[in-house]
């Protein structure tokens, strides 16, 4: 993440970024994720398989059969 945060950017893309943690380690690392668009002034745009994470964004989308739905 610290990587990520070089430069200042406007979006951040996360592509599972818990897939592989347990869900102690999942919360710590979701509880910072969503935490730096509210410190660093950017987006955040992550892309996971788990409700849990998925159910902290601002907006979820879902990719169904090769449609993106949603509630705008």
């Amino acid at each position: 993440m610290a990587r990520a945060l070089i430069g200042n950017p406007a979006l951040i893309l996360a592509d599972e970024p818990t897939g592989a943690l347990d869900t102690q380690a999942r919360n710590h690392v979701a509880d910072i994720l969503f935490g730096i668009p509210k410190t660093q002034d950017c987006a955040l745009l992550v892309v996971t398989h788990d409700h849990a994470v998925a159910h902290r964004a601002d907006r979820v989308l879902t990719l169904d059969d090769g449609f993106l739905t949603g509630a705008a």
